[in-house]
């Protein structure tokens, strides 16, 4: 019996079945996952003035809300409901590190400008002790086009051997978002912290007079 060769119409009818099999399986495959883009402060700003005169000061590690702790960009969405209650992680953006620590970095960046900085560990080599604490850190969304970030903080002073309570104060910086999107919302937030910083440095000069006697009182 012979065996019949294929026409050219069987030979194109395989093919288009071979190339609608195989984009069926390209088609059933996962998509690769989007990789987050990382974020951070950007170059310290641009600083003038002499060396340090101020008083050494030692800042603490800051403490933050367990919400604040680890690398997640987050965002508020003030115009619904539960918005403000909830704040939410961008899925595709973070931060290159942990947001207490990336802020503690820049604020030393800042304010070594003006004094020596030391670490918490080193307390008592500074006449001032500086804690921070972290409330909010994250961009506001008034409606879906238009968001500013807010930083907010508490400071508490000590100085003196042994340390005694010089003085408290709440921080804010709030900063127009450029775009209603992760990147405008950093770009947002850089200056915020540089806000912040500036407070935080013109509010510290006021104690660097104060000596440990005067504390004692």
């Amino acid at each position: 019996m012979k065996m019949m060769k294929p026409t050219t119409t069987a030979l194109r009818a395989a093919g288009a079945l071979t190339l609608a099999l195989a984009l069926a399986a390209c088609s059933a495959l996962p998509e690769r996952p989007e990789h987050p883009k990382t974020w951070d402060l950007g170059a310290p700003p641009a600083l003038q003035g002499a060396a340090a005169q101020g008083a050494a000061l030692s800042l603490s590690a800051i403490r933050a809300t367990p919400a604040l702790e680890g690398n997640a960009l987050h965002y508020r969405l003030l115009y619904d409901t539960e918005g403000d209650l909830q704040p939410r992680p961008y899925a595709h953006s973070r931060w290159a590190s942990p947001v207490p620590q990336m802020l503690a970095q820049r604020l030393q960046q800042v304010l070594a400008a003006s004094r020596p900085v030391l670490e918490g560990g080193s307390g008592r080599l500074a006449p001032l002790d500086l804690r921070l604490t972290l409330d909010e850190f994250a961009q506001h969304f008034a409606n879906e086009s238009e968001s500013s970030s807010v930083i907010q903080m508490r400071a508490t002073l000590f100085g003196g051997q042994p340390r005694r309570l010089l003085a408290q104060r709440s921080f804010a910086a709030t900063r127009t978002a450029p775009s209603p999107d992760a990147a405008g919302g950093v770009h947002a937030l850089r200056e915020a912290t540089n806000d912040i910083a500036a407070q935080l440095d013109a509010w510290l000069r006021q104690y660097d007079g104060v000596t440990a006697e005067q504390v004692k009182k």
